[in-house]
């Protein structure tokens, strides 16, 4: 039996929401289909809505509606559906749909819901006469029936933040520019539906599930049986953890797992993990049979919000970090909020100097919500503010020629000192003194106000991560390090560095010296 994966999204609401606008803007999107439910009922009943209530009645309108809304529920092909704004006043409707996808009711001030219906060419049967007093009594009389959704407050906002609100809202995301694009989706449950996703998608087998030797015991059981209910065959390759095995010596062991799997170019390649999985994972499907399809299982707080997300992949050299790989897009991300829950305090803190570099760039709600005590945080909520604004990013710029190089905030300095420290650091541990330097380097160049580094350096302290180089770092290796760093253009390190929150610029030249004064008084 397959699971139920509830891919359908029906946008809700009063007269006069903004339904329909919202549901074709998100459809675009996500790059999904877009279904108006009302012009299905015109057109199959060879006439307007105005014309059946008037000719027929609403009685044969609602079993036309839901004859309608049957059929798109049978949809295969996830959609986005547009409903009337009393079609689930049906128990039968709403059990219907409530089994084939989610629901979000939107919901605006009775004056703004009126004066768009004003706005709006064309009859509202129900509310015809007098628009203001219908209205009243309609909105009187259904509030506990809308009430009873999950809601979306209009509030005259822009259809673009509305759509990024959405997503955010449903996990459910399309990073569009590589190739064909690919779905994310951050979903509680959503490694045991594995199986269930892939089938929807139609990704074939044979499969080979990539993990690691700490995340295969705990989550490698759960996806084999779920991709085998789905009918799939699949096999396991295990590989050492940790950064320190992110080498071309490990890619080439899976090179020859899959060769023994019998891989073939229609295979797909699942890689269950954090970020050096999912990295490796993705680098061996690129260039393997030069190329197959992937998909990333995150399981770390640091792949869910970063690693996993963006199609880079790629392996470290001795001299530097991620300086061979591809960008390889996969054709799916799920990411399981779940995992979170058997993740080490550490590993926590590693992700969320991720998750803070995301609030930097983009959002100060999420840059605040990293700082609150760990049991306090909605860990799900947190993912899914930190996903919407890298994807808004590597939508914008997937290659990274432009805008995406602001992700690189605090890895220019930050991968040196990982890397030099021999891996003791943690990445995201490496990644915080990284931001903060380069924060210093912002005010140096009165670029930035003095007070940044100090509001990056006490959310740093918040998270519990270090706020110093380790002392004894030989800081003319990082120094060298650096000149190595993938992003080194026309022979210079191009930096990204933060203005303020929710302001970074990228491709910032900076003098050696200053970079190696900052180091320096960052050792203590």
């Amino acid at each position: 039996m397959i699971e139920q994966t509830r891919e359908h999204i029906f946008l809700y609401g009063p007269p006069g929401s903004g339904k329909t606008t919202l549901a074709e803007a998100l459809a675009e999107t996500l790059q999904r289909h877009f279904v108006d439910l009302d012009a299905h009922i015109a057109q199959a009943a060879g006439a307007s809505i105005p014309q059946i209530f008037e000719t027929q009645g609403e009685e044969i309108f609602r079993r036309l509606e839901s004859e309608q809304l049957e059929l798109a529920c049978a949809e295969t092909a996830a959609c986005v559906i547009a409903l009337g704004g009393g079609a689930l006043l049906d128990p039968q409707n709403r059990r219907m749909v409530e089994k084939s996808g989610v629901v979000i009711c939107l919901m605006d001030t009775e004056a703004n819901l009126l004066a768009r219906v004003r706005a709006q060419s064309g009859q509202r049967p129900l509310l015809s006469g007098d628009p203001a007093q219908r209205l009243a009594d309609l909105l009187a009389k259904r509030a506990a029936h809308y009430a009873s959704f999950n809601t979306l407050h209009v509030n005259k906002r822009e259809v673009s933040v509305l759509v990024r609100e959405i997503q955010q809202q449903l996990g459910v995301y399309r990073i569009s520019g590589m190739g064909a694009g690919y779905d994310v989706i951050v979903k509680r449950s959503a490694l045991a539906q594995v199986g269930s996703y892939l089938q929807q998608r139609g990704l074939p087998g044979p499969l080979v599930v990539v993990s690691d030797t700490v995340v295969a015991p705990l989550y490698a059981k759960q996806v084999l049986d779920s991709l085998k209910r789905a009918g799939y065959s699949a096999s396991l390759v295990t590989i050492p953890a940790g950064e320190a095995f992110k080498t071309l010596a490990t890619t080439a062991t899976i090179w020859e797992q899959f060769l023994s799997a019998g891989v073939e170019r229609g295979s797909t390649i699942v890689a269950l993990g954090g970020g050096v999985v999912s990295d490796l994972a993705g680098f061996a499907a690129s260039a393997y049979l030069r190329g197959v399809r992937w998909v990333v299982c995150s399981t770390t707080l640091l792949a869910m919000v970063d690693a996993g997300l963006g199609g880079k992949t790629g392996v470290d050299l001795p001299q530097g970090k991620n300086l061979v790989g591809a960008f390889h897009a996969p054709a799916l991300v799920l990411s399981d909020p779940d995992c979170l829950q058997t993740l080490p305090l550490e590993e926590q803190r590693n992700g969320l100097a991720e998750a803070l570099k995301h609030g930097v760039i983009q959002d100060a709600v999420l840059f605040e919500q990293c700082q609150q005590p760990f049991d306090s945080i909605d860990w799900e909520d947190l993912v899914r503010r930190a996903v919407v604004v890298k994807v808004n990013v590597i939508c914008e710029d997937p290659y990274e020629k432009g805008r995406r190089a602001t992700l690189n905030l605090g890895h220019t300095i930050g991968h040196a000192i990982e890397l030099v420290s021999g891996f003791h650091l943690k990445h995201g541990e490496a990644i915080g003194v990284g931001m903060l330097a380069e924060a210093q380097l912002a005010v140096r160049l009165g670029m930035a106000e003095a007070v940044l580094p100090e509001m990056i350096r006490a959310a740093l302290e918040k998270i519990g991560l270090p706020t110093c180089i380790p002392t004894g770092m030989d800081l003319e290796e990082v120094m060298q390090t650096m000149q190595h760093d993938k992003k080194k253009a026309g022979g210079a390190v191009k930096f990204a560095l933060p203005l303020a929150v929710e302001n970074v610029r990228h491709g910032v030249e900076v003098d050696a010296g200053l970079i190696a004064a900052i180091l320096a008084e960052l050792q203590y």
